[in-house]
């Protein structure tokens, strides 16, 4: 498949990246960081002309082979065309024929581990605009109250490239797979923040994804799950997550609303 491998969010801009507004927490103790980048990885994740937009290229650093895009084995009955989200294991997959899939490294707030279960996406947008919520603008009106009417798409913008919106029964979940303007978050857990992939990533899922897919989000006592065969033990859950968002705050209260 093209574009994969073997298996083997100025100041005040910048105060408004996932990230910055909240600390993340180191990531998993995986692999060694590479010595080199193979030649397809680094094609991968290369600078993007996107219509008017140039998106930067991801550095070399921040690409171990945990977190690039990859084919891997899935062992699944979803179908395929399926996105199955571990919060847990910071993956996102979308769901292959003969029990493979795409995995891709995803940075997770504590709201997008507070959402679990089946949805739709009945809404993708490109360059999608942001609107800090009402209680960001009380808590902190020097650094959201700017931005208070909305921020436009661009490469400062929190959403990044693209956004998919998830809905349950016909209602939003505020619940959203979205780009990054902080390459550095890719893998990491933070407190802040729903599903968020690299610009190049979600360019990759965006064009794969059509209104109506499914997606399933995996609760924390089925981490893991896909990546052995039906029957095996599922692989240690990752330590130093909060299960849930805190009383009182989900996505829409914590992180972002948007217009369609």
């Amino acid at each position: 498949m093209t574009g994969l491998i073997s298996r083997s969010f100025l100041p005040a801009l910048a105060a408004l990246t996932l990230v910055a507004a909240c600390a993340p927490e180191p990531p998993p103790s995986r692999s060694a960081m590479p010595t080199g980048i193979a030649p397809q990885v680094a094609a991968m994740y290369g600078p993007v002309q996107d219509g008017e937009r140039l998106i930067p290229a991801v550095p070399p650093q921040y690409l171990t082979d945990y977190k690039v895009r990859q084919e891997v084995d899935y062992w699944t009955a979803e179908l395929p065309g399926t996105i199955v989200v571990d919060p847990y294991a910071r993956y996102l997959y979308y769901v292959l024929p003969g029990q493979r899939a795409v995995r891709y490294a995803v940075a997770v707030g504590r709201e997008g581990r507070g959402f679990s279960g089946d949805a739709v996406i009945p809404i993708k947008r490109e360059w999608p605009r942001w609107i800090p919520t009402k209680s960001m603008i009380e808590e902190d009106p020097e650094q959201y109250g700017p931005w208070k009417d909305g921020m436009d798409g661009g490469l400062s913008n929190p959403l990044g490239a693209r956004a998919l919106y998830l809905h349950k029964n016909g209602k939003d979940t505020y619940y959203r797979i979205h780009g990054t303007n902080d390459v550095s978050s890719i893998g990491r857990a933070t407190s802040a923040g729903c599903i968020r992939l690299w610009n190049q990533d979600i360019l990759d899922l965006y064009a794969r994804v059509q209104p109506g897919t499914r997606v399933v989000v995996l609760p924390a006592n089925e981490s893991g799950r896909g990546t052995v065969p039906s029957g095996a033990s599922l692989p240690p859950l990752i330590s130093g997550l909060d299960s849930v968002a805190p009383p009182g705050e989900t996505a829409a209260t914590m992180f972002f609303t948007e217009t369609f």
